[in-house]
């Protein structure tokens, strides 16, 4: 961990005072003999294995002191990581077995053996020294060389210095040294590295306070920041401080890469980073809450989030009675998802039934039909995999909640009774191909025309072929009426700002049409409103939603606000200003007499979206309407929706829960990251 020396000072001392390591440049590992001696260091990561003890009848290097030191190595000038500098001292002795002798039988009082080895000869050794620090453990081989002239046996001979072990501050170390062939037990060492008593975590209530105990007089910098396993770090907060701080944390700010960076404000500065909510769960939490999925193309798609995120994507077919959503494996199998990086979907065509599932540890912890914002609701299709097994032999199933049904089958299920008219479809080309490839094939089939079939079979049977059919006319003539009397329509305006308010349109429209609502928006119907024209088709669908006693919902925003502002102010909007699928634009030319004319009421509602816009910014004309705030003004907005059939509507409060459930992950992706809080305690470094 980068470290810089005015940090570690103080770590050092409880004291504050400027102190300075010693430096050395560049990763490769180093060895260096005090004077007379020679030594190389044959391998720096060697496997830790010693052998028994050995005797010998010579002379032989042993370790006799082990000493260490702290140093920094840098691999650049602002980038410098803490070491331990381990200095072994050797001396020369003579073993009997696994005990020494006393020196005076051993050299038979003050008289010194010669050596047996001719006069130009050295007394040679390997030193192994190993290094622990949880996680971590190393150890490394060096050789040393004593000229026979300086062995002195019993007496040191010289020290050998290693550069160096990297190690992180407030670690505990143990360090061993003994030479090969083993004649005695090794040297160990255990250190408790310094801790940083300048910056503590506390709690503060639901939030989290940053303690910086400095100096009165020490300026530093402090940069918050969202460490990233691939690329730079991402800043989110950074001031220049003087003195001790207390910095607070709103506890939805927490996640695990939040880190914090320190410097001192001077030329060249070493910084020290650390991560202290790795292991929060509120962080955990928060991340997941963060992290959204986003269509970017018809076949790509990207997970954002601030960190990493250990977890696998697959997709998956969502029927719309509410069943779980089943993966398509096979023939599609999950991969490792990487946050924010686009990501290209296996398919030909998207579907909206076809929706994507984030699994981490084994638990969903994110799923969206990406496709629903653009396609519509869920359909009432059913999911054919073809799967290609061996001597190009095919095998088809159609997906159901129970499992992949194969066809034909006996089973009891609806795609079984359907088998047939299922294949008979697909080999009509009937069905829509969603993926294909060697391994095989999805296809997307409609079962509607078969439901309404089922039902003409009972009344066939029951009457004769002109009653029946006469009978099933009025039938059908009935559910329509009954449906027109249950369901209001409803046609959503809005000017195209930006993608993301586009998305939030698209979740709104979505999540109104699983209500009693016919929902009609320019997003669903890209194709007709190019053939026809925005101004066309506008007027067409408002005259049909108007004529059918529907309503017609502005979506405000700030770009929809400018264009209401240059038509009350002198003229219409230059044509194409606001591209080709703009139908708010062609929509004021009609809608603005209304609001002018008092023909507002009953036909018209207004909205904006909380923090988006402020309903006090729309222009005083279009008040003539109820105007709600989105979502926090959702059972109003839903009641002025349904009017007089809002008793059929259910419950609004159970309604607006759920539409506010789809509304705030999408809305929450238009802000940016919330600003940092700052307690009371803060310094006027912060201002």
């Amino acid at each position: 961990m980068p470290v810089p020396w005015f940090l570690l000072s103080l770590a050092l001392g409880r004291n504050p005072v400027v102190i300075s390591l010693e430096r050395t440049v560049g990763p490769q590992d180093t060895a260096r003999c005090s004077p007379g001696l020679s030594c190389h260091l044959w391998d720096n990561d060697v496997l830790c294995l010693p052998g028994s003890i050995e005797s010998a009848p010579g002379p032989v290097l042993v370790p006799t002191y082990l000493q260490t030191e702290l140093v920094l190595r840098c691999h650049q000038e602002t980038s410098c990581d803490l070491c331990v500098r381990v200095t072994v001292h050797l001396a020369v002795h003579i073993l009997s077995g696994h005990r020494e002798e006393p020196e005076d039988k051993k050299w038979g009082g003050t008289a010194e053996p010669e050596l047996k080895e001719p006069g130009n000869a050295s007394l040679q050794a390997q030193v192994v020294l190993s290094f622990q620090a949880y996680p971590t453990a190393r150890c490394v081989l060096l050789e040393v060389q004593v000229p026979a002239a300086r062995v002195r046996p019993g007496q040191s001979v010289g020290s050998l210095v290693f550069d160096c072990f990297e190690a992180a501050l407030g670690a505990e170390v143990q360090i061993w040294s003994y030479t090969q062939p083993r004649y005695q037990k090794e040297l160990n060492l255990t250190q408790q590295l310094p801790v940083l008593p300048w910056l503590s975590v506390a709690a503060d209530g639901d939030n989290v306070q940053l303690v910086l105990n400095v100096s009165r007089v020490q300026r530093f910098g402090l940069l918050l920041y969202w460490s990233q396993v691939q690329g730079p770090l991402k800043p989110w907060w950074h001031r220049n401080l003087t003195g001790p701080q207390t910095i607070t944390l709103n506890h939805t700010d927490l996640v695990p890469c939040l880190c914090i960076q320190v410097w001192p404000l001077q030329p060249d500065p070493v910084r020290t980073s650390i991560c202290p909510f790795k292991e929060d769960p509120r962080a955990h939490r928060n991340l997941w809450r963060a992290a959204h999925l986003r269509l970017l193309s018809p076949r790509s798609w990207r997970l954002d989030a601030p960190c990493s995120l250990p977890a696998e994507v697959t997709l998956c077919w969502q029927s719309p009675g509410g069943d779980p959503c089943q993966p398509l494996t096979p023939p599609l199998s999950p991969e490792n998802v990487t946050v924010n990086t686009a990501i290209k979907f296996p398919v030909l065509k998207g579907h909206p039934n076809l929706c994507v599932q984030v699994r981490s540890w084994k638990k969903v912890q994110l799923h969206e039909c990406l496709w629903s914002d653009s396609l519509g609701p869920l359909k009432d299709d059913v999911l054919l995999v073809e799967i290609q097994g061996p001597h190009d032999n095919r095998s088809l199933c159609a997906l159901e909640p129970s499992g992949c049904t194969p066809l034909p089958s006996r089973a009891a299920t609806r795609a079984a009774r359907l088998g047939e008219q299922l294949l008979q479809d697909l080999h009509a080309g009937q069905c829509l191909q969603l993926w294909d490839d060697d391994v095989g094939a999805l296809w997307a089939c409609p079962l509607d025309k078969y439901t309404h079939k089922r039902w003409a079979l009972v009344w066939l049977a029951s009457l004769l072929l002109l009653a029946a059919a006469f009978l099933l006319l009025l039938l059908l003539r009935k559910d329509r009426g009954k449906a027109t009397a249950g369901i209001r329509a409803a046609l959503l305006l809005y000017s195209a700002d930006d993608a993301a308010f586009e998305r939030l349109v698209g979740a709104l429209a979505s999540a109104l049409s699983r209500l009693p609502l016919g929902v009609a928006v320019d997003l669903w119907s890209r194709r007709e409103l190019s053939a026809q024209g925005p101004v066309a088709w506008l007027h067409a669908r408002r005259r049909q939603t108007l004529q059918e006693r529907g309503v017609v919902v502005l979506l405000f925003s700030p770009g929809a606000v400018a264009l209401c502002r240059q038509w009350l102010q002198g003229g219409p909007p230059v044509p194409g200003a606001h591209g080709p699928h703009d139908a708010f634009a062609a929509s004021l030319s009609c809608v603005l007499p209304d609001f002018l004319q008092g023909r507002a009421p009953g036909r018209y509602v207004g909205a904006c979206f909380d923090g988006l816009l402020a309903p006090d910014a729309v222009p005083a004309p279009f008040h003539a309407a109820p105007l709600f705030s989105l979502p926090s003004q959702l059972r109003g907005f839903l009641g002025a929706l349904q009017g007089p059939h809002a008793a059929r509507f259910g419950r609004l409060e159970d309604s607006a829960e759920q539409v506010a459930r789809a509304l705030r992950p999408v809305l929450d992706s238009c802000f940016q990251p919330p600003r940092l809080g700052m307690g009371p305690e803060a310094g006027a470094g912060l201002e």
